[in-house]
């Protein structure tokens, strides 16, 4: 009769079991994510499942670190690892070392599902991108110094627009340790300000050799960038996720330098051209002043300069006798005004009254007597005629009555 075991060693019986089963040590499981989770730890813990089963799965952070794209419930992948039992649960489940999604490339899957991403935080709005100066002073090229790249690009900018200073940032620009070095290529340019212009890239490649510049962070660091950035990374058909986001893209690093500053040709004709319109439009002024000139010589003022100076003192002669003219007029018109004014007053003066007979009585404080009640018997008063005044005493005063009318 078999003797009982313990929970725990059958449960180590059937791991070993199913350790050394060779096939079950490499498989391949094609089928859908499902409850998608990531721990603290790093690692990754999921189901997979198809219409009639499911299995529990497992990646740890080591693995999962190599992932190029994040996975997501109700996704379709292929998953490889081996069948092993957790002891402490009795229930056995794939640990996964490699995940890629089903029927498409794992870069191009990524690099998708990035550009989604980065599309709707806003990365690519053309709000957000800066202009690219017309004549840059100092251009800092973030990129590999051991490159042909590197050296195209400093061929063409001395080339076309020596006037420039270049700056080379070395960095890696391929392999894990690219993207952050990148990243603090980038900063660093913009933290000390060491250019007005950044150019950033590689030569070309397979996707795997650009994945650098597919890198999120990546993506914010040139999004985040002060100092405009121009994205040349492979070839022609080559894109990239720092395209997106650069505030210009260029096909090559070649075509990089080229959109980055002006040719010195170009340049040389244009202000040719502005130096011939000019020194015609100079030539046409000088030409009009000439004309102007030799009709002022033959001009009657500079022939005889004084014969301009008698006639405006002949016309200042006629205006001053106008003038004259004009204010004796006026005087004379004011004088006889002020004789008829002088006539009208004096005949309304009271005192022309009294040359006729009549007096002004008045008080001993200057008042006109008009009625008898300002007068009292034995008041002083002071009677004015035509040639004096005559002082006297009143004694006594007598109200007349007047008849009225019928």
């Amino acid at each position: 009769m078999t003797e009982p075991i313990s929970v725990t060693a059958l449960n180590q019986y059937v791991k070993q079991l199913l350790d050394r089963d060779r096939l079950l040590s490499q498989v391949m499981v094609r089928s859908e994510i499902s409850n998608y989770k990531v721990y603290p730890s790093g690692h990754h813990y999921f189901t997979l499942k198809d219409a009639e089963s499911s299995v529990r799965c497992v990646m740890f952070r080591r693995e999962a670190a190599s992932l190029r794209f994040r996975p997501e419930n109700g996704m379709k992948v292929i998953v490889s690892g081996r069948v092993s039992v957790f002891p402490r649960d009795g229930a056995y489940q794939l640990y996964c070392s490699r995940m890629v999604p089903d029927g498409v490339g794992e870069l191009a899957f990524a690099f998708e599902q990035l550009k989604n991403k980065l599309y709707k935080e806003g990365l690519f709005d053309p709000a957000h991108k800066k202009p690219i100066p017309a004549f840059p002073h100092t251009i800092a090229l973030v990129t590999s110094p051991a490159g042909a790249a590197v050296r195209d690009m400093i061929r063409i900018l001395g080339a076309r627009y020596p006037m420039a200073k270049v700056l080379v940032v070395p960095v890696r620009v391929q392999g894990e340790e690219a993207p952050e070095e990148i990243c603090r290529g980038l900063d660093l340019v913009n933290a000390c300000q060491l250019a007005d212009l950044i150019i950033t890239g590689r030569g070309g490649g397979s996707m795997e050799d650009l994945w650098a510049f597919n890198d999120e962070r990546v993506a914010w660091a040139i999004y985040r960038s002060q100092i405009p950035v121009i994205s040349a990374v492979g070839h022609e058909p080559d894109v990239t996720i720092a395209d997106f986001v650069a505030d210009l893209r260029a096909s090559t690093p070649s075509n990089g330098a080229e959109l980055a500053v002006p040719n010195q040709q170009d340049l040389r004709d244009t202000l040719a051209h502005w130096d011939a319109r000019l020194q015609k439009s100079m030539d046409r002024h000088l030409q009009t002043r000439r004309e102007k000139l030799g009709r002022l010589r033959t001009s009657p003022f500079l022939q005889s300069p004084l014969r301009g100076i008698q006639e405006k003192r002949l016309l200042l002669d006629y205006q001053q006798q106008r003038l004259a003219h004009a204010m004796e007029n006026t005087v004379g018109e004011e004088r006889r005004r002020l004789g008829r004014l002088a006539a009208s007053l004096d005949a309304l003066s009271p005192f022309k009254v009294l040359s006729r007979g009549y007096s002004i009585t008045q008080t001993d404080d200057g008042s006109v007597v008009s009625e008898i009640r300002q007068v009292n018997p034995g008041d002083k008063l002071r009677v004015r005629v035509s040639d004096g005044t005559i002082t006297c005493t009143a004694e006594g005063k007598e109200k007349h009555q007047w008849r009225k009318k019928s």
